[in-house]
C-alpha cells in the first residue's frame, strides 16, 4: 500500500552482540539529507550480559529516545538497523573508539560519521516584531489514500521568517521548515530533509492562503487557515478510557525462552474476585505497540477497556523489536509472532488472578493468522476470536485488497488492472529461490516507473522482507482445518483490507474441514478493517472516524467469551489434540 511520507523519522528498536572496544555513551552526528542538515545523537548502553541498546535522538525533528531495532558491535563494526522505514548505519569505530565513521541508508545512502559526546543545541534566532502571518495555520493535504492534517508555526525572528511543521496524523512534530520566504502576498517554504516545498498566494484577509504542495515529484492543492490554538486540529477520539479506570491496570514483563527475549505489556484486571477468564490481544501487520496504535486509533487500548470491565482479565504486549519489547522486528516472521503470543499465553496461566482453563487469544488481521497457529499446537487455548482474520493465501489477499483499494480512490479499470500485471510479476520474484541481492535487482526492474524513484528502495526493503516474503506464500486453511477450539470469525461488510466476501466462506470451509462443531463466522453490517462504523471502508477514512471500534464490535466479542466461559470450552478430540501437537 503507497502512502506519502512526509517525514523520514528515525525509529525502532533493541540490541545483539558487542565485544571488544567499549562505545557505551552518546555520539553526535549530522546527516546532510537533500542540502538540509538533521542533527542525531546516539545513546549506546551496555546492559549487564554484555549485549549493547541503544535510542537515538533527531534533534531537528524533536524525536528523542527513539529504539534502535538492533545494535551489534563486532571487530569494531557497528551496525545499527532501523527497519520500520529501511535505514541502517555501518560504521567502523576508530582505534581510541573516539570516532565512528560510516553510511546511512535509507532507499539512498549518506556518508555520517559520530563523535563522542552530546549535541550543542543551536542558539535559537532572536524574535522580532511579530509578522502580519505569524503564527499557527492548519491544513489537510488529500494524498489520494488519505487525508493528512498539517499544522504550520510560523515566526518572525531577526534573521526572517522561520518556521516548524507537524503532520497530526503521522504524530511527526517539529519538523524544520529549510526556508520560508514571502513577496507580497507570495508566500514559498521549503522542507529538504522530506523533498517537500510549498507555494501558494496569502489572501487578503491574512486569514488562510492557498497553494500546491509538491513532494516526490507529484503535486496537491493545499490551503492553509489561521487557527487560535492547534488543539482544535487534534481528532476526537472520544472511546480512549480516562483514568482512574475502574480496574487494575499494570504494566509487566515476561520471557519468551524460545526466542531468549523479553516483552513488555499491559495487564489489566478486573475488580473483584477471580479466577477470570482471559484474553491476549495479537496485532495486526506492522511494528505495532500494545495499543495497536495506528491513525490516531488505539483499538487494543478501547479493547481492553471494555473486555475488562466486563470482567475479562486482558494482556497487550508491544511486538518484538518494537516499544519496549526485546528482539529484532524485521527478521521475524509470522511463527515467531506466534511464538511470543504463546509464552503470553504461559504467562497468563502463571496470573492467580486468572483461571488456566478460559484462556483465550483474539488475533486482528495478521494476528488472525497467528493465533491459529499457537491454538492448534497449545492446548492450553480454550478460544480463538478472529478480528478480520483471513482465510486464504496471502497473495490472494493482497491482490484482492490493491483491487479494492484502488478503485476506493478513483483510479480507472486500465489503470488497476496495469498495477494488477506488475504486482504479479513481484509475486513471481519472490517465490523465487534464490538470494537477496538477486531477488532486489529483479524488484527493482519490476518497480522502475511504478513509484518515484526515492521510494524504490523503500519498497523493496519490505518486498524483499523475510515476514513479506512469508505472508505472500502463507494458507492459513491447513492451519484452520485443525482448530479445534470454540472460534469467532468476524469481519466488517466494508473491509478492504481483508474482504469478507473472499475470507469468511474459506474460514468456514476450514473449521467445517476440522469437525469443529463450536464456531461462529459473522459479517458484521457497515463496519472497515478497524471495525468501526464506516461510509466506504476505505483506508482514507479511518483516521476522520472518532469511533475507534464499533459497540457492535465490541459487544459481540465479550458476550461470545463470556458465553464460552460459562458453558465451558469444548473437550478436544484426543485424535484432533494430537494433530495440533505434531
Amino acid at each position: 500500500m503507497k502512502k506519502l511520507i512526509l517525514i523520514p523519522a528515525f525509529v525502532l528498536f533493541v540490541s545483539v552482540i558487542s565485544l571488544a572496544q567499549d562505545i557505551a555513551g552518546d555520539w553526535n552526528g549530522t546527516l546532510n539529507v537533500n542540502g538540509a542538515e538533521l542533527r542525531l545523537v546516539l545513546h549506546i548502553a551496555k546492559t549487564p550480559d554484555g549485549t549493547l541498546k541503544s535510542t537515538l535522538d533527531s534533534v531537528d525533528q524533536g524525536a528523542k529516545d527513539i529504539p534502535v531495532t538492533s545494535t551489534t558491535l563486532q571487530d569494531g563494526a557497528l551496525s545499527l538497523k532501523v527497519d520500520r522505514i529501511g535505514g541502517g548505519y555501518e560504521g567502523k569505530v576508530n582505534k581510541d573508539a573516539r570516532e565512528i565513521a560510516g553510511t546511512w541508508s535509507q532507499g539512498t545512502s549518506f556518508p555520517l560519521a559520530f563523535h563522542r559526546g552530546g549535541i550543542a543545541e543551536k542558539a535559537a534566532p532572536r524574535p522580532a516584531v511579530p509578522s502580519d502571518i505569524d503564527g499557527d495555520w492548519g491544513g489537510t493535504l488529500d494524498t489520494g489514500m488519505g487525508k493528512l492534517r498539517l499544522a504550520l508555526h510560523i515566526t518572525n525572528t531577526d534573521d526572517g521568517l522561520t518556521a516548524t511543521m507537524d503532520s497530526l496524523d503521522q504524530n511527526a512534530k517539529g519538523m524544520p521548515v529549510t526556508t520560508i520566504t514571502r513577496n507580497g502576498s507570495s508566500l514559498k517554504f521549503e522542507m529538504k530533509v522530506i523533498g517537500g516545498a510549498y507555494e501558494g498566494t496569502i489572501h487578503p484577509d491574512v486569514q488562510s492562503f492557498a497553494g500546491t504542495w509538491t513532494q516526490l515529484g507529484k503535486s496537491w492543492p493545499l490551503t492553509f487557515t489561521k487557527v487560535k490554538d492547534t488543539a482544535e486540529l487534534e481528532r476526537k477520539r472520544p472511546q480512549n478510557p480516562m483514568r482512574p479506570y475502574p480496574y487494575k491496570d499494570l504494566d509487566v514483563t515476561y520471557k519468551n525462552p524460545k526466542a531468549g527475549i523479553e516483552l513488555a505489556a499491559t495487564l489489566t484486571i478486573p475488580e473483584g474476585r477471580g479466577p477470570f477468564p482471559a484474553v491476549l490481544l495479537m496485532a495486526g501487520s506492522g511494528p505495532h505497540d500494545r495499543d495497536e496504535t495506528l491513525m490516531g486509533h488505539k483499538p487494543f487500548l478501547v479493547l481492553a477497556d471494555y473486555l475488562t470491565r466486563k470482567g475479562i482479565v486482558v494482556l497487550r504486549a508491544d511486538k518484538r523489536g518494537c516499544g519496549k519489547s526485546g528482539g529484532d522486528y524485521s527478521q521475524a516472521v509470522m511463527e515467531d509472532f506466534a511464538s511470543d503470543a504463546d509464552a503470553g499465553v504461559a504467562y497468563l496461566k502463571s496470573r492467580p488472578e486468572v483461571d488456566p482453563k478460559r484462556i483465550g487469544l483474539i488475533g486482528h488481521s495478521e494476528g488472525g493468522l497467528e493465533a491459529p497457529m499457537v491454538a492448534v499446537k497449545n492446548p492450553g487455548v480454550a478460544f480463538v476470536v478472529l478480528m478480520a482474520g483471513p482465510g486464504v493465501k496471502g497473495s490472494e489477499i493482497l491482490r484482492a485488497q490493491q483491487k479494492l483499494i484502488e478503485a476506493s480512490i478513483g483510479k480507472s479499470s486500465a489503470e488497476i488492472e496495469k498495477d494488477a500485471v506488475t504486482q504479479r510479476e513481484i509475486f513471481a520474484i519472490l517465490g523465487k529461490d534464490e538470494d537477496d541481492s538477486a531477488r532486489e535487482k529483479e524488484l527493482r526492474a519490476a518497480l522502475a516507473g511504478t513509484v518515484p524513484d526515492a521510494q524504490i528502495g523503500l519498497q523493496i526493503k519490505v518486498l524483499n522482507s523475510p515476514w513479506f516474503r512469508d505472508f505472500v506464500k502463507y494458507d492459513p486453511a491447513p492451519t484452520l482445518s485443525k482448530l479445534a477450539c470454540p472460534v469467532l470469525a468476524i469481519n466488517g461488510e466494508k473491509d478492504l483490507q481483508v474482504p469478507p466476501g473472499q475470507n469468511l466462506p474459506a474460514i468456514r470451509k476450514a473449521l467445517e474441514t476440522a469437525g469443529n462443531k463450536h464456531f461462529e463466522v459473522t459479517e458484521l453490517p457497515g463496519l472497515n478493517h478497524l471495525f468501526q462504523d464506516a461510509n466506504t471502508g476505505a483506508i482514507g477514512e479511518y483516521a476522520e472516524i472518532e469511533e475507534t471500534m464499533s459497540p457492535v464490535a465490541l459487544e459481540k466479542i465479550s458476550s461470545w467469551i463470556l458465553k464460552q466461559s460459562a458453558a465451558g470450552t469444548a473437550k478436544v478430540p484426543e485424535k484432533m489434540a494430537k494433530a495440533g501437537v505434531d
